[in-house]
């Protein structure tokens, strides 16, 4: 099936949301008018469970499981180019690794199927919720002001995705650390160990390349539990699951030309060495609590701020900064005496 195919299998008015990115050279408010009249026929067109459905698969289809087979393809077709922009050189490349071919068709196929059965399991949730004990969706889905679905306010949206972010990066480093690689995990750290850390080093497909049941532990609860906590707005869900797809996809992919030098090039350089070391440190991509409990492999996230602020100055253009408003205040102040002065003369 061709890329262009797939992609019309992608509804309009959820294609028409996913666009939204591509008008940011417009208008703040044009976005927003937008944005208002996509979700409006998103709402009007689809029922909660559909769009809790489709929403989802879109953007992990869009954002991950295609752009994770375009860097495989490009991997496996052009080796001796891609081992260039590979971290790890020649082994980075998936038919290089132990298994070969044979085990990176498992690899992509187990990543795919979970990542479906947790987009099923989510609709499967959210069926049993409002169909079968006829409650209110988990997720806010469809409100009403005057009769009509609206856009969530801004600040409760914003507020929101930083909570969802922020929970789910705690929640993934405690189930990885106390569950996924502990002596108490039992079976489910025989699976993660068996499953995910038979791949030494990464590329895309292996973010979600587990066991299903350590799949749902780690990748996907860590976000759904906060946001049926919140009672977020799907699209405040839909944005994180955006986000976290993008993150898996450059995270995992192996490269070390990626964009963000501050943040995903050290979360991807953390990810590999946690690969590599067959899970002895390196829990969370992020590093902050890695730094806190000290299970930090390599550089840690303060060392890579440090970096990143040399790199581009920050000290001395915050400084050059300061010394500018200072000299603007100057220069009003002196304005402002001397038209003092001017009309104090006049009198």
């Amino acid at each position: 099936m061709s890329l262009s195919s797939l992609l019309n299998l992608i509804p309009l008015p959820i294609a028409s949301l996913l666009a939204i990115p591509m008008l940011s050279s417009w208008s703040t408010s044009l976005n927003l008018i937008f944005l208002s009249l996509a979700w409006t026929t998103l709402a009007a067109t689809y029922s909660p469970l559909q769009l809790e459905l489709i929403g989802p698969f879109a953007l992990r289809l869009a954002l991950y499981i295609l752009p994770s087979l375009i860097f495989l393809i490009f991997d496996i077709g052009v080796p001796s180019l891609a081992v260039e922009f590979k971290a790890q050189g020649k082994w980075g490349i998936p038919t290089n690794q132990k298994g070969g071919k044979r085990k990176l068709r498992r690899v992509a196929a187990w990543s795919v199927a979970n990542v479906v059965m947790c987009v099923v399991l989510q609709a499967a949730i959210e069926f049993l919720v409002t169909d079968v004990l006829r409650m209110k969706s988990l997720l806010l889905i469809k409100g009403s002001r005057w009769g009509l679905n609206h856009l969530p306010n801004p600040w409760t949206m914003v507020k929101h995705a930083l909570i969802g972010v922020l929970s789910r990066n705690v929640l993934q480093y405690y189930i990885h650390t106390n569950l996924l690689h502990s002596p108490s995990g039992g079976r489910l750290a025989d699976w993660h160990t068996n499953w995910h850390h038979s791949i030494q080093v990464p590329y895309s497909f292996v973010a979600n390349y587990d066991h299903p049941v350590c799949h749902a532990l780690h990748r996907w609860l860590p976000l759904y539990l906060p946001a049926i906590a919140l009672r977020m707005h799907i699209l405040t869900y839909l944005l994180l699951v955006a986000f976290f797809s993008l993150e898996e996809t450059f995270v995992y992919s192996g490269y070390n030309v990626l964009p963000s030098t501050i943040m995903i090039r050290g979360m991807a350089r953390r990810t590999d060495a946690h690969m590599l070391s067959e899970g002895d440190g390196n829990y969370g991509s992020v590093g902050i609590l890695d730094w806190c409990h000290g299970t930090t492999l390599g550089k840690d996230v303060v060392e890579d701020l440090k970096a990143e602020m040399e790199k581009h100055d920050v000290e001395e253009k915050t400084g050059r900064a300061i010394d500018g408003a200072g000299d603007a205040a100057s220069g009003l102040a002196d304005k402002i005496k001397s038209k003092t002065r001017k009309g104090k003369g006049r009198k």
